[in-house]
């Protein structure tokens, strides 16, 4: 590991002022899962490291007007804990309970999850973002078995490792900023970026911006997450799906379904929404809905299973979401 400078603001705003103006410059420290193995890998080498544990307005889990307030250093086990959490937002707490490791649980927090970098092994490799050699992809020429089956027309080919990402943008939950210019809120679903270049970034932050919380607003319907797994123990899911059903009278009023590990950001599927609005939820609806969410899917030469495991995610997710279990 590289030598480094190393500060601990009690404040967001001592942080912010800590932080450089490019990505080399400063790194932000939480629960410190990613950066550290970035960082041990050399694939990140910043020049100071801005420990924002000690800022206590980050921390904690709260009602909010009907909704909750997330606070970005909320850690994924004071979620678990949670009685609201598990109460309303089973989306929210099914994607926490799957990630195994206690290590990870106590110390992991949501706004780590939110802004961690991806996982493609070419990327943690130190062949870049991108992973181009001599002007071609890696991707698209090699192992590419757990790359992305959606928005994968290039160049990005990497699927969003985010845990959360997909239940909170079907939540329609929002992410408070704060930078030198004061706060802002952006929608989950437009904090994820799609990268075009190997400087660009995967989330709508700048280098010298924390995420201090996540704002989710009251449920609109029943909701709730599937994952697909390779196996138990710690390791990130092959196709994930979350959804929210807004029903009345015995028939889907309104849905929103997203998709995750398929995708460089959380995929909305627009198409499984149509296909669930103003049905009866059944098993043979919750079959059609999956087979919309794929119907545009583009595999990689490695990679054409994940279609199926998506198709399903998105069924059981949708009979997990009306009351009828995951078969």
């Amino acid at each position: 590991m590289r030598a480094l400078e190393y500060a601990s603001p009690t404040t967001k705003e001592q942080a912010t002022s800590l932080l450089g103006r490019s990505w080399s410059d400063a790194a932000v420290l939480a629960g410190g899962t990613d950066l550290l193995s970035l960082m041990k890998d050399d694939v990140a080498a910043p020049r100071r490291v801005v420990n924002i544990k000690g800022i206590e307005e980050l921390r904690g889990i709260r009602s909010d007007g009907g909704g909750l307030r997330l606070g970005a250093l909320a850690t994924f086990e004071e979620l678990l804990d949670n009685a609201s959490v598990r109460k309303s937002y089973p989306a929210i707490w099914a994607a926490v309970d799957g990630v195994r490791s206690p290590q990870i649980r106590s110390m992991g927090t949501v706004g780590g999850d939110l802004c961690q970098r991806p996982h493609c092994w070419y990327y943690r490799s130190g062949f870049g973002l991108l992973a181009h050699e001599g002007g071609r992809s890696m991707v698209v020429e090699g192992d590419n078995r757990y790359h992305a089956i959606l928005g994968n027309a290039g160049p990005a080919y990497f699927v969003s490792p985010s845990s959360l990402g997909p239940a909170l943008v079907a939540l329609g939950a929002t992410v408070r900023i704060f930078g030198p210019g004061g706060a802002r809120e952006v929608a989950v679903e437009k904090f994820f970026l799609t990268p075009k270049t190997d400087d660009d970034r995967e989330h709508d932050l700048k280098p010298n911006e924390i995420v201090t919380e996540v704002r989710v607003p009251p449920p609109s319907g029943a909701n709730a997450t599937y994952e697909v797994r390779e196996k138990e123990a710690l390791d990130w899911p092959l196709a994930t799906a979350s959804v929210v059903l807004k029903t009345g009278g015995g028939r889907v009023q309104s849905a929103r379904v997203v998709l995750g590990h398929v995708a460089p950001i959380p995929w909305r599927s627009p198409e499984a929404e149509a296909a669930l609005a103003g049905q009866a939820v059944s098993e043979q609806v919750a079959a059609a809905a999956g087979d919309a969410a794929v119907g545009g899917a583009k595999p990689l030469s490695g990679n054409a299973y994940k279609v199926q495991l998506a198709r399903v995610a998105v069924k059981r997710a949708v009979l997990a979401a009306a009351g009828g279990g995951a078969r």
